[in-house]
């Protein structure tokens, strides 16, 4: 059974797109380190990039070119000066040539040498293959950007065959929800509790006390720098943040100097229902207006649902639990990512392979079933609520206009933040005795809808509002 800790769940990286900007960077950087593996990249003479599929389709809106540039140029997505990322891809274009690795200068042109082909490969709808030029002969590898940041080469789809068997190190290894409740009743476990002891087996507890203090400072920074940023999103649509001017009403004339003393500052604001809807609306909003603008975010799953999380544990933090500390945090983080890693097993989180409900979807019901452990729910509830945040995704779409991360996606991360705390607080009056649909049942539903959705509406721009919507009307 293949382990995926929670820090595969949710990564640091750099907007727009998981799939298509995150995967291809790191597909870059792992060829690169296949060629160091083989003492071949000392002798490269040229190097090329193709594009397949969705990655091709999408991959302009969704700075794949960007990112395998970056990628190839030994960049680090997790602390790149984000600020610096157009001047670096200007250099590169400008010059017409690349430091491979940083350590070699490479002729390389972006027009031609990086090629969008509309054909997908057999094995996932975001393929890529780079080609590296040695001694006049063609050097090839194919990797595939399977969502949420995740890399893998084809062999994985024979791995028993080929006797490249996940290593099972986990304490409670868990493929299914049954299996997870079954732990939690056996050793009279949280959720939370159990993915700790997992993480353990993987990390020191310091280590991954100081991997979640810095998932959420990133989170809470991008929060942060979304709702205090103006102006209109890259990308041609003219989409104008919206975070900035909800904020602006809402905080009134609080003063602050930092993330922490912000967050301070909304728990003293005005709380009635509408205005909780507008805060958490602005939270995810804000969220991904950064991630549309190359700013850095946290996946979680992917790059395109990364408000959801970030919205509703700050919804936690500023309305449910003013005194709230990192242990809530933490608590939320592991919750939420086990509930991503098993739609992972069982299903997709990747736009390309399974629409809209891949990433809201699953977005959705991590965060409904981390907030249902921290208002007192039990285990059994807490996939109760990430069931039916699911089960009101089902069939989502992904139909982004102009291949932008924007329009809907950007909207559909507030919908899905307002939906989970929904879920959250169905299943906290739920007895289970009572559930119909187990949550195991909407995981293979979810994958199932993917597999019968039509590639149209599947990250490819060819569908819905992506072909209805045209960049002429806006």
């Amino acid at each position: 059974m293949e382990c995926i800790s929670v820090f595969d769940m949710l990564k640091i990286g750099v907007g727009p797109s998981s799939s298509h900007t995150l995967g291809p960077w790191r597909a870059a950087e792992r060829w690169i380190k296949e060629l160091k593996a083989s003492h071949k990249f000392d002798t490269v003479e040229k190097i090329t990039v193709d594009l397949y599929g969705s990655l091709s389709l999408t991959g302009k809106g969704h700075a794949t070119d960007y990112a395998v540039l970056l990628g190839l140029s030994g960049a680090d997505p997790e602390t790149i000066p984000t600020q610096s990322i157009e001047a670096i891809i200007a250099a590169i274009k400008i010059n017409k040539a690349l430091s491979f690795n940083n350590e070699k200068i490479l002729a390389f042109n972006p027009e031609t040498d990086i090629v969008f082909n509309r054909k997908f490969l057999p094995f996932h709808a975001n393929g890529m293959t780079f080609t590296a030029t040695i001694s006049g002969k063609k050097s090839r590898s194919t990797l595939y950007s399977i969502g949420g940041g995740f890399v893998v080469k084809e062999e994985r789809k024979n791995s028993k065959k080929n006797k490249q068997i996940f290593s099972n190190t986990f304490p409670y290894p868990i493929r299914l929800g049954t299996e997870l409740l079954a732990y939690c009743k056996d050793q009279n476990l949280s959720i939370s509790d159990v993915v700790l002891e997992n993480e353990k087996e993987l990390r020191t507890p310091e280590k991954i006390d100081y991997e979640f203090h810095r998932i959420w400072n990133t989170m809470l920074e991008c929060m942060y720098t979304g709702c205090h940023t103006e102006g209109n999103l890259p990308g041609g649509l003219n989409v104008r943040r919206r975070a900035f001017d909800t904020h602006k009403n809402l905080i009134g004339v609080s003063l602050y100097n930092n993330p922490q003393e912000w967050l301070e500052s909304i728990r003293n604001t005005e709380v009635k229902f509408r205005q909780i809807l507008k805060w958490v609306s602005c939270f995810a909003l804000s969220v991904n207006e950064v991630n549309a603008s190359l700013g850095r975010v946290v996946t979680a799953p992917t790059n395109g649902s990364a408000g959801v999380i970030p919205a509703v544990l700050m919804y936690y933090l500023v309305i449910e639990n003013h005194e709230a500390s990192f242990n809530e945090i933490k608590k939320f983080l592991l919750v939420a990512g086990e509930i991503g890693s098993i739609f992972k097993k069982g299903a997709t989180i990747s736009a390309a392979m399974g629409g809209c409900q891949a990433e809201i979807g699953v977005s959705a019901a991590m965060a409904a079933g981390a907030l249902t452990e921290l208002l007192g729910g039990t285990p059994d509830q807490v996939l109760i609520a990430a069931e039916i945040a699911m089960e009101h995704h089902l069939g989502l779409t992904c139909d982004p206009i102009g291949g932008l991360v924007q329009v809907p996606c950007i909207e559909r991360n507030s919908m899905g933040a307002i939906k989970a705390i929904h879920a959250a607080e169905l299943a906290l009056d739920t007895d289970p005795i009572n559930v119909k649909v187990p949550f195991d049942k909407v995981v293979n539903t979810m994958w199932e809808t993917a597999k019968d959705m039509n590639n149209k509406y599947k990250e490819t721009s060819t569908g819905g509002l992506a072909v209805n919507v045209a960049l002429s009307d806006c």
